[in-house]
C-alpha cells in the first residue's frame, strides 16, 4: 500500500492488435526479404523491440521466442494483419515455412522449458520454486513484493523439474502422481510430446531431496506405473545458440 498509485487508467487493447510468431532457422531470411530494416543480430539483438515496416504496414517486431528458435513476435493493428500475413506466407514459400498452431508451440516450449502461466506457474508459486529466480532483480533497493520474495527464498522446499520418458506415446496429461522409492512425492503439472527429443516430457514440483538430475522415478499412467528420469534443463539447445543466432 505504501507504493500505491494515486490514479490508474487501464484500457483493454487486446482486440486492437494481432500477433504473429515467426520462428525458425530461416526466420531472419524470410523477414529480411520483406522489410528494409536491418534485421541482423548486430542491429537487432535478442530481447530488443523495434518498429519496422512490412508491406507498407508499420508494426512492432520484438525479438523474443516461446519455442526456442531464432525469431520475432510481430504486433500489427488488426485491420492490417491479413496484409502482413499474406506477405509473410508468400515470402516463406521458398524457405520451407509452415503455419502451426498452439499444440506445436506447446511441444516446443516444453522442450525448451519455458513456463506457462496457469500451468507450471501461478499466484501460488514463487520464482525460486519455478526456477525463475534469475528474472528477479533482488539487487534493487526496493520494489513491491521484495520482502515477501526474500522470505520465500529462505524457505524453498521444492523445485520444478523436467521428467523424460523414453516412450513418446506415454504422455502425462497433468495431475498424475509421481513416486520415488515407493513414496508419492508430487504430481505432474504439465506434459506433452517432445518431437525433437523423441521422448515424452512432464514437469512436476518435487521436494528438493528428490529433484536432482538423473533421479529415477515412477509416474502413474492410467493405473500403471512407468519409469521416467529427471533431466537437466533446458532439454533443448542448452547454450541458447539458436535464439541468439
Amino acid at each position: 500500500r505504501e507504493n500505491a498509485f494515486n490514479e490508474i487508467l487501464i484500457k483493454d487493447i487486446t482486440s486492437d492488435f494481432a500477433c504473429f510468431g515467426l520462428w525458425g532457422p530461416n526466420a531472419r531470411q524470410i523477414i529480411q526479404s520483406v522489410t528494409t530494416y536491418d534485421m541482423s543480430h548486430e542491429n537487432f539483438p535478442f530481447m530488443h523491440s523495434r518498429e519496422i515496416e512490412i508491406a507498407g504496414v508499420i508494426l512492432r517486431a520484438t525479438r523474443i521466442t516461446y519455442v526456442g528458435e531464432l525469431g520475432w513476435e510481430l504486433y500489427i493493428e488488426s485491420d492490417q494483419a491479413s496484409k502482413v500475413w499474406t506477405t509473410l506466407i508468400d515470402a516463406g514459400k521458398n524457405h520451407g515455412m509452415k503455419t502451426c498452431g498452439y499444440r506445436a508451440i506447446e511441444s516446443l516450449r516444453l522442450e525448451k522449458g519455458y513456463r506457462a502461466w496457469g500451468v507450471e506457474i501461478s499466484t501460488e508459486t514463487n520464482p525460486w520454486d519455478a526456477g525463475l529466480g534469475f528474472a528477479v532483480a533482488m539487487k534493487k533497493d526496493s520494489f513491491v513484493g521484495k520482502v515477501a520474495l526474500m522470505k520465500s527464498k529462505e524457505d524453498v522446499t521444492r523445485k520444478l523439474v523436467a521428467i523424460l520418458f523414453d516412450d513418446i506415446r506415454q504422455v502425462p496429461l497433468g495431475n498424475e502422481p509421481v513416486r520415488v522409492g515407493g513414496q508419492i512425492v508430487g504430481r505432474i503439472k504439465s506434459g506433452g510430446q517432445g518431437y525433437t527429443l523423441g521422448k515424452a516430457i512432464g514437469y512436476a514440483y518435487l521436494p528438493i531431496a528428490h529433484s536432482e538430475a538423473g533421479t529415477i522415478l515412477d509416474v502413474e499412467f492410467f493405473g500403471q506405473w512407468r519409469q521416467g528420469v529427471i533431466a537437466t534443463e533446458p532439454l533443448f539447445d542448452p547454450t541458447n545458440a539458436k535464439i541468439r543466432a
